[in-house]
């Protein structure tokens, strides 16, 4: 799909926006919750005035429904304008719907009176009635019924980032020392002690693996390479299935003694290899405090 500037988010409540919502933040667009349709001129206004290329990605539901009746006219402003947009409206069976709300004991936004089983009934063909216009106008509609939520953010990162799902992961490969204690964060640790150490070579000792020098020393040794291509092909293969999970990071911790050779080393030739698969990878380094874009 071609860049959009304003993606409306819309549909029953429970049938997914918040997750809806939190894929597109992950693919960079600035996300705004519940704006009454009214103030879109006033945010293109903004968005004009900044100058920028962001995108926005905007939720609108019947909890501002006194005014929902202003979004034809304020989609059509929009379009006058020159800026393009898309809606998407999500949809569910009843029944998931309740289950739903069952689950996570909230209340539907319009459940008001009399039991609260008869009225989510109500509320649901209720809000089915006053949304049936957005539906209409809806670009993408998307049934949830059937989706967990990583499926779902499978969907949108379809419609949007254009490009396999495992490309939008971001692998962040960081160097640590185990002296310094084990990393907490990480997804996957792997220790490198294995590998021989240039710490025990006077004229390496005061570098670091950011330096040519160390690099080269930790990188030719026959275990290291054997590492690097069994490692990252690991990943390459596992990371479409990370993506599927709702993964948007994947942290990996690259393991020596102290931090600042053998794993440093490491940390940025994975990196780098990655990135040659068309991976968005990036290194940083623990303990030297600073990372590589």
């Amino acid at each position: 799909m071609s860049k959009v500037d304003f993606v409306i988010i819309t549909g029953l409540s429970g049938a997914g926006k918040t997750q809806a919502m939190k894929v597109l933040e992950d693919l960079h667009f600035f996300c705004i919750d519940n704006l009454p349709p009214a103030l879109l001129p006033r945010l293109v206004e903004l968005h004009v005035q900044g100058q920028t290329d962001r995108q926005y990605a905007i939720a609108i539901d019947v909890r501002v429904r006194e005014f929902f009746g202003d979004l034809r006219r304020s989609l059509e402003w929009l379009e006058q304008s020159g800026h393009s947009y898309i809606i998407i409206f999500l949809d569910c069976a009843d029944e998931v719907l309740i289950k739903r709300f069952s689950e996570t004991r909230r209340l539907h936004p319009l459940v008001k009176g009399k039991t609260e089983a008869e009225s989510i009934f109500r509320s649901i063909a209720e809000e089915r009635k006053q949304l049936a216009e957005a539906r209409e106008m809806a670009h993408v509609v998307l049934d949830t019924t059937d989706l967990r939520p990583m499926d779902l953010r499978v969907r949108i990162s379809e419609i949007f980032a254009g490009v396999p799902l495992q490309e939008s992961v971001l692998v962040d490969v960081f160097s640590f020392g185990y002296k310094y204690g084990a990393p907490i964060d990480a997804d996957i640790v792997f220790d490198v002690r294995f590998i021989p150490n240039p710490f025990y070579v006077d004229e390496l000792r005061p570098l670091t693996g950011q330096d040519a020098q160390v690099s080269d020393y930790v990188l030719r040794f026959p275990v290291t390479q054997l590492f690097l291509e069994r490692f990252t092909s690991l990943v390459c293969e596992l990371l479409p299935n990370y993506a599927k999970e709702g993964k948007a990071r994947l942290t990996i911790g690259i393991g020596c003694t102290g931090g600042q050779h053998r794993s440093v080393a490491i940390a940025n030739e994975v990196a780098k290899r990655l990135e040659e698969c068309r991976i968005k990878a990036r290194a940083r380094h623990r303990e030297l405090g600073w990372s590589i874009p």
